[in-house]
């Protein structure tokens, strides 16, 4: 067994990274947060999430690998190889080595059984596809791919009635390069009749449960499982710094809708704080996931994942 991975209940979960490093500062990342929550909690934040010396917001792109009832089940795949992102140029033609490491860890693409897409955003679904023969094809050839019905319709450029206006030139270009991640990522596996679109919740198994969590985009989602006596639950985005268990109302600044994505999230925290869920979100690095407690109006950690620290 791969050493990132740990076994909840009858559930394998690897960890999969694909990049790692420092994206802006802490509060470009998470604005509404205050330097004093950061410098309190220096001990533990830094050096995993946050470096002081620079501000530096540091972040994992990763895909988490379910073995359940005797499938492959990939949750998120990241930015991807030769993209073209004017949103952010830091993940632009990218060149890793990503599918030999998940080879490593004991996933053939051709191996895939499902892929989850928690929502769509560049850095969860670039390895939907890749490049062959100057085309966008499907990476995993014989996956379903689960993709939230309420994501694709916002971000389909052919949607007449897609989102609202962007806010500031940042926001305008996040959109311009949706429209570049729909086209690369997102298009080819629904032409290829791979995509499931769903909506409400989603099923996968005895163990696995897709469920709703708008705020982050409006069809933010997360994966939660249950095997025996563990409970686990993969947030996505819900989560970018654990300094948001901390303050559960300091969304990021890619939210689409802050105010809705930290009652989410407040509600995602208490549930895991009252069940014991492992929360996993998709870019800690460290040990990558964490349970929770309540902490007067907040939470805090109460314990780190079994994952080595990356």
């Amino acid at each position: 067994m791969p050493a990132d991975t740990i076994t909840l209940g009858n559930v394998d979960i690897t960890r999969v990274i694909e990049w790692s490093g420092p994206v802006r500062t802490a509060r470009f990342i998470i604005p509404d947060s205050d330097e004093d929550t950061w410098r309190r909690n220096q001990q533990w934040l830094a050096p995993d999430f946050w470096t002081p010396a620079d501000d530096a917001y540091r972040c994992h792109i990763q895909t988490w690998v379910l073995r359940s009832e005797g499938r492959t089940i990939l949750v998120d795949t990241g930015v991807g190889n030769d993209r073209e992102r004017p949103q952010i140029p830091l993940f632009a033609g990218l060149k890793t080595d990503f599918l030999a490491r998940l080879r490593a860890a004991g996933a053939e693409p051709e191996d895939v059984d499902v892929v989850v897409n928690t929502h769509i955003h560049y850095d969860h679904v670039g390895w939907n596809t890749q490049l062959h023969d100057g085309e966008w094809v499907p990476t995993f050839p014989n996956a379903t791919y689960l993709i939230p019905r309420a994501d694709y319709l916002y971000f389909d450029p052919e949607n007449p009635r897609r989102g609202r206006a962007p806010r500031d030139e940042h926001e305008r270009l996040r959109w311009e390069g949706s429209k570049l991640v729909f086209r690369d990522s997102i298009t080819p596996v629904h032409r290829a009749g791979q995509a499931v679109l769903w909506e409400d919740t989603h099923r996968i198994d005895d163990n696995l449960l897709l469920e709703p969590a708008p705020g982050h985009t409006p069809g933010s989602s997360v994966l939660t499982l249950r095997s025996g006596t563990d409970r686990a639950v993969l947030v996505g985005d819900m989560l970018h710094s654990p300094v948001q268990i901390l303050e559960p109302a300091w969304s990021s600044c890619f939210c689409d809708d802050p105010r809705l994505a930290a009652r989410t999230r407040t509600s995602y925290l208490s549930r895991a704080a009252e069940l014991r869920e492992l929360v996993i979100p998709a870019h800690w690095p460290g040990h990558g996931a964490a349970e929770v407690r309540q902490d007067g109006d907040g939470f805090a950690i109460s314990a780190w994942a079994g994952f080595p620290r990356g």
